[in-house]
């Protein structure tokens, strides 16, 4: 028996906005629960994402993060729209020849997009 990915789990302070950016950022559709939480649906019935509502508040580097890959391999355009969604540039120690670029949400959450899969 093995066990398999079936939705990564965001803790998150805005739940609406941040549906907003990552529907935008991955192409997910957004299904706003009754309890105020949102699932995010992959068009093509990969992972999911749920965002949940926290008031705790985020501090340190994440100690789990998306690695993603940019659909048409065209690294630099990705970041230019992300930037223009909301996202920011992170710093968590990177030396400037790692193989990914490190991004944050509008909340402080680190991804990384990888340069090549």
């Amino acid at each position: 028996m093995v066990i398999r990915f079936a939705q990564w789990t965001l803790d998150v302070h805005d739940v609406p906005g941040m549906a907003e950016f990552w529907s935008a950022a991955l192409g997910y559709r957004i299904d706003r629960g009754d309890d105020g939480n949102v699932h995010l649906w992959p068009p093509d019935g990969g992972l999911s994402v749920w965002l949940q509502r926290t008031d705790a508040p985020k501090t340190g580097k994440n100690r789990v993060h998306p690695d993603l890959v940019v659909a048409d391999g065209d690294l630099e355009k990705e970041v230019t729209r992300l930037l223009a969604l909301g996202a920011t540039h992170a710093d968590v120690g990177q030396r400037g020849d790692e193989g990914f670029t490190v991004l944050a949400d509008p909340e402080g959450n680190e991804f990384c997009l990888l340069h090549h899969r």
